[in-house]
């Protein structure tokens, strides 16, 4: 997951932690741990909330979502 995109994405639709823990239906701690990968990933649930309330295109989600890492 690319967090900085993500962060991005917030910071450009202006909607703060708060916002998308209740998007998510979730307390914001649980959002900061999954932003922080300390925690469990976001699910396809989680994505797809996001994505709506964020407006993000097909694009956009590959690219927060989807990275590809090869080593």
């Amino acid at each position: 997951m690319n967090t900085r995109k993500l962060k991005a994405k917030l910071v450009e639709k202006d909607v703060s932690i708060t916002d998308l823990a209740t998007i998510l239906n979730v307390d914001k701690s649980t959002v900061y741990r999954k932003l922080n990968k300390s925690g469990q990933a976001f699910t396809v649930s989680d994505v797809d909330k996001i994505a709506k309330a964020l407006c993000l295109t097909y694009s956009d989600i590959n690219e927060i979502f989807f990275t590809n890492i090869v080593a």
